[in-house]
């Protein structure tokens, strides 16, 4: 078996027994229910309907806004970075979940990724458009 197969096996295995965060899975799982169940009044409904484009659009502005908080001082400027981040992972959220992909897939690429170079790991990427 390759040393890096064996290594990501290992990682997945490890990943059962750490979940990243309870609250983004909880979250998750809402925003799975919304897309097969979605409530009238829905913002999140609304976002899967507007598609990749709405959720895309709303990505692009929070970070724009994220990046915007960055520049500010302060206990003020940290709590906006707090909120900000907060709104841009729950639109990835909301994209991931459009796209029927897990929380548990990115982090099993994230542990992929730990503890190698990121510079060696975009290199390595063989895969169109992902470079």
């Amino acid at each position: 078996m390759q040393p890096g197969l064996l290594r990501l096996l290992i990682l997945r295995r490890l990943l059962r027994f750490r979940p990243m965060s309870n609250v983004l899975h909880q979250l998750m799982a809402v925003l799975e229910d919304r897309k097969v169940n979605p409530p009238p009044n829905s913002y999140t409904a609304r976002l899967y309907a507007g598609g990749d484009a709405k959720i895309g659009a709303k990505i692009a502005e929070e970070a724009h806004e994220l990046v915007e908080a960055a520049g500010e001082t302060g206990d003020q400027g940290r709590r906006h970075i707090i909120y900000e981040s907060s709104d841009l992972i729950y639109h990835l959220l909301v994209l991931l979940a459009h796209h029927n992909i897990k929380l548990e897939d990115v982090e099993v690429e994230i542990a992929r990724r730990f503890g190698q170079s990121g510079l060696d790991e975009k290199a390595s990427r063989t895969v169109v458009g992902m470079k």
